[in-house]
Order: C-alpha cells, then sequence, then structure tokens
C-alpha cells in the first residue's frame, strides 16, 4: 500500500508531517463562513478559502495568530494545553511571561500576582523575566563578538524565527542562537527542583503564555531536539483563577527580577537592555516582514541588532492575553517601576555555568516547492509565471486566494482552477454565451423554425 501524505509534491512518511508540521492555530469549521478576512492578512498566505470554508496550509503557517485577530466569526482559534495536565505531575512549576503582569487592573504587586498563581495549584512560580535578564547578559557577549553576523536578530519570538526559516533563509545566521527565555526558565527550575531531591519524571514545567507560537514552539522546538516545557497553558485559560485568588493573599517572598527582565512585555524592551542604540525595534508581523526586506537587501546601515516580534506591541498584544495592549502597557509600567528597586538577575548570576547556546541549528524549510525534482520544479515555476500574467493582477481573493499569483501557484499544483478568477470565469460565460448564439444562427434547415 502506498501510505504517506504529500505535502508539496513531496511525500512524507506517516507520522512525519505531525511531528514537523504541528500548529497551535487552528480552524473551527463550523464557525467558518468563508469569508476571505483571514487570506488577506495571513503574512505567508498561508490560508485558502476552498468549497466554502478556510483551510491552513500547514507547512505556511508561522502561528502568528493573525488570523485569530482578525476573524469576525472566531473560527480561528488557538490550541494550548487544558489546565488539568498540571495533575499529571507531582511537582508542578509554572513559568510566567512578563506580559501576564499587564492583565490586572490596580495590582501594582508581582508578589500578589505570582502568589494568586501558585495558589491555582503550583508548588513553585518562577518569573522568566529572569531568564530574560541571562539572555539579555548572553547577547550583550555576541554584541561584542567581531565574529558575528551583524545585525543580530531576536530569536526570542517563536513566530519571527519561522518566519525567517520560511522567507528569509540569507537571514538564519543573523539570528541570536540563544535559548528562548521560556526554555531558559525550564532548565533552571528542572535542575533547582532534581537538586532538591525531586525526580526528573515526576517535575511538570508549565508555560503561561500571551500567544499561540509559544505552544507551537514547545511541541515542535527549534535550536533543541525537545522542549523543557511540559505544557502550555493560555493567558485566558488561568486568568480568571489568578483573579479569584487576587484576594486574602498571603506575603509569600519571592526573589523578584529586576526592571530589565520585567521590560521584555513589550516592544522595545530586550533591545534598550543592550546597552547599544545601534538597535531597531520593530513589532507587528508585517512591519517585522518589511523590516527583514531590507536587511536582506542591504538598506539598513550602522544597526547592531533587531528585535522583531510578530504581536503589535511585542508580547503584551498576544492574542492569548485578555486585556487591550494599550491598557496593559500603562498598567505594566507600575510593575517596571516596582522592579527597578531590585537587584538585576544579570548582576546576580556571574560565574554559574549556564549554557544558552542552541544545541541544533535551524535549517531553510522553503514555502514555494513546487516539486522535489528541480527540473520538474522549474518547468511548473514557467507555467507559474505564464499563468500569473493572464490573470487580472486585482488581488481581489474573491477566487479563494490572496493574491492573483498565489491563485497562479495553487493552478499549477492542481489545487485550483482558472475560472477560479471571477474574472476570467465572467470572460468564459461571456464567451461560451457568444458561441451559443453563433450556434444559433448555424442551426441546420430541418431545425430552424
Amino acid at each position: 500500500m502506498n501510505s504517506g501524505i504529500y505535502v508539496d509534491n513531496c511525500k512524507l512518511k506517516v507520522g512525519e508531517y505531525m511531528s514537523e508540521y504541528f500548529h497551535s492555530v487552528t480552524l473551527d469549521e463550523e464557525k467558518c463562513k468563508g469569508c476571505t478576512n483571514c487570506i488577506k492578512h495571513c503574512p505567508t498566505e498561508a490560508i485558502r478559502v476552498r468549497k466554502g470554508k478556510a483551510r491552513i496550509t500547514a507547512e505556511r503557517c508561522i502561528d502568528c495568530g493573525e488570523c485569530i485577530r482578525i476573524c469576525p466569526h472566531h473560527a480561528k482559534k488557538a490550541i494550548t494545553d487544558s489546565f488539568d495536565k498540571i495533575n499529571d505531575f507531582k511537582y508542578k512549576v509554572a513559568v510566567v511571561a512578563p506580559s501576564f503582569y499587564g492583565q490586572f487592573k490596580e495590582v501594582d504587586s508581582r508578589v500578589k500576582i505570582l502568589n494568586a498563581i501558585k495558589k491555582c495549584g503550583f508548588d513553585e512560580v518562577f518569573e522568566v523575566a529572569k531568564a530574560a535578564e541571562m539572555v539579555t547578559k548572553a547577547t550583550k557577549v555576541l554584541l561584542n563578538d567581531p565574529n558575528a553576523k551583524k545585525p543580530l536578530i531576536s530569536s526570542a519570538c517563536p513566530a519571527v524565527v519561522k518566519l525567517i526559516q520560511l522567507r528569509f533563509p540569507s537571514l538564519i545566521e543573523n539570528l541570536v542562537k540563544l535559548e528562548s527565555p521560556m526554555e531558559l526558565s525550564a532548565k533552571l527550575v528542572r535542575e533547582k527542583a532534581i537538586k532538591n531531591g525531586m525526580q526528573k519524571d515526576d517535575i511538570g514545567v508549565f508555560f503561561i503564555t500571551p500567544c499561540p507560537a509559544k505552544a507551537t514552539s514547545v511541541k515542535a522546538p527549534y535550536g533543541r531536539s525537545k522542549s523543557g516545557v511540559d505544557g502550555v497553558i493560555s493567558i485566558k485559560d488561568i486568568y480568571l483563577k489568578v483573579l479569584s485568588n487576587l484576594e486574602n493573599n498571603d506575603d509569600t517572598s519571592y526573589n523578584l527580577s529586576g526592571f530589565v527582565g520585567v521590560r521584555w512585555a513589550s516592544s522595545g524592551g530586550e533591545s534598550l537592555a543592550l546597552g547599544t542604540d545601534k538597535f531597531l525595534a520593530v513589532d507587528g508581523i508585517h512591519s517585522v516582514i518589511s523590516i527583514l526586506e531590507e536587511i536582506e537587501n542591504d538598506r539598513i546601515e550602522d544597526v547592531e541588532f533587531i528585535e522583531a516580534l510578530a504581536c503589535n506591541g511585542g508580547c503584551l498584544g498576544g492574542v492569548l492575553t485578555v486585556e487591550n495592549l494599550y491598557v496593559a502597557k500603562t498598567r505594566i509600567k507600575k510593575i517596571i517601576d516596582e522592579a527597578k528597586s531590585m537587584t538585576s538577575v544579570e548582576e546576580i548570576v556571574n560565574d554559574e555555568n549556564i549554557n544558552l547556546e542552541w544545541s541544533e541549528n535551524i535549517e531553510h524549510k522553503p514555502i514555494l516547492k513546487l516539486d522535489c525534482d528541480f527540473e520538474t520544479a522549474i518547468k511548473k515555476l514557467e507555467e507559474l509565471e505564464l499563468i500569473n500574467e493572464n490573470l487580472p493582477g486585482l488581488d481581489c481573493g474573491a477566487c479563494g486566494a490572496p493574491s492573483c499569483r498565489a491563485l497562479a501557484e495553487d493552478i499549477v499544483r492542481q489545487q485550483a482552477n482558472e475560472t477560479d478568477c471571477i474574472f476570467k470565469l465572467r470572460d468564459k460565460v461571456r464567451s461560451l454565451a457568444k458561441q451559443m448564439m453563433e450556434l444559433e444562427d448555424k442551426l441546420p434547415p430541418v431545425m430552424d423554425k
């Protein structure tokens, strides 16, 4: 039996598809109305509308969440782990993104929030902001390395890393090949628990996430073969539980991070900590694409570091948060002011031998692989260009593809027809009508009345 799954006309072994193309962002077909809002906003043209329903192309999706944000029918959703999964482990640790602090009204103390999270059923709570400060320290070393390819591009946002893999392979070497703060946090808390006598298999590390890309990076990690995180819980799913625990809060003390790590929650926070003014901070996936194109074409000068975040405003603008971005920005300023009185982890951790480098490199994953055979792919590309020239070039999206070129690609892949274009269909109908009229004038005498 010829079993397997075909992606871009190349056969994958059974089981390989899910491991390579797991995605948190999925479609709820029952809610999908077949509108074209999502296809016009997807930055990698990963969505098509076929037979009245949207379809997400796995090998193109970067889990940026733009389709979730734009869908008026809430047909796109992010799959994260159920909160009940924490009960699968004897010792439960929550690692908390600094963006979580901006979700709560009139709470100007991280201790209250961390205690409230712990009361939800965790044995320990760890600030990702601490790990962020350690990544900052390591990034400063890379900036001073004369052999590092500049500008360095932050690898903290999984959606941006995946975008570079797909569309900007020449910039892979520019990526900061250091553990993300999430993965470093998981590594630190696991090592600490083991030192305190816990068995490795009894420890469950859970990340509270503002975005679906983080959930995907746990199931399909980059820079490492296996994630150190055991589960990802969305901010939306845990928010009410934490909110209900904010009252009657205990005064448990925590070794809190400094403001450098907390500031990572919003765009520019990572860059400001590096001690250089030769940086560029960009947020919003379409703006990120614009900047990456500028870098690829050598149009950006005198910049050593690029902080690129897929969500508008950074992680505070993630689609799995509950608070408006601008309200959250105002709220987290209070937390940052509080954190300025704390000693920076960057200043504390100087001698610990902690390896932050990736254990594996990442490779280019081409999104326009028309065929595995090179000669066949070239012929299909020529056919694609010819079809595209004959399309109207309006990029209206009525065909279910985001652009005329995307439709041409789909036609070459035998996933669409030229008459899916309403203008081509109109011309075809007119041509057929004309032919019918001409045939009517040429009816045989025996049929003519």
